[in-house]
């Protein structure tokens, strides 16, 4: 793909961000599957399975280096990955790995950041984020089905109010 067909891609991408909206519906009862059935290359190239993360909650967070609200809610994003513990957060870069590398010597996570290019729009759409907007933030549970999804940046309280439920250590907390 060129330089010319990506940028247009994430203007696009962008536009859809200008009307957030909390959720964006129902995918394919197969879709979670099929998503997490893909693999993504990390940050040094070594490919990734996504399924090597099931078994605990999984919050997946599709970004990229020029999506300012992504870019915003990273911090929030980053806090709550340390909160909960036995979750797994990741971020999936809608983007190229020399802009993510750049992009990392000013703002760092510690949560995982997989390379999904221009392809993972379409592994959005496939999710339920028909218009391909970012940021995408999927929440998945234990059983690796998918509860949640969110277009547009996230308010940290409403997700913590829907990771709270799936957290073993928050029900652990509470008891």
């Amino acid at each position: 793909m060129n330089r010319r067909d990506f940028l247009r891609n994430g203007l696009i991408a962008a536009g859809a961000v200008m009307a957030p909206l909390p959720s964006v519906g129902a995918p394919p009862a197969d879709a979670a599957a099929d998503f997490l059935a893909n693999t993504f290359p990390d940050l040094k190239g070594q490919d990734v399975p996504l399924s090597s993360y099931a078994g605990r909650p999984l919050v997946v967070n599709f970004w990229a280096t020029w999506c300012a609200p992504c870019i915003k809610e990273m911090p929030d994003l980053d806090e709550l990955s340390r909160k909960y513990t036995d979750m797994t957060f990741v971020g999936v870069a809608i983007d190229t790995l020399s802009n993510v590398e750049r992009f990392l010597k000013k703002v760092q996570v510690s949560y995982p950041l997989l390379i999904a290019g221009h392809g993972g729009i379409e592994k959005m759409k496939a999710l339920g984020n028909r218009k391909g907007g970012l940021p995408y933030t999927v929440i998945f549970d234990a059983d690796s089905r998918m509860t949640r999804d969110f277009l547009g940046q996230i308010h940290p309280a409403e997700l913590d109010s829907h990771l709270a439920p799936l957290s073993t250590a928050g029900r652990g907390a509470s008891s």
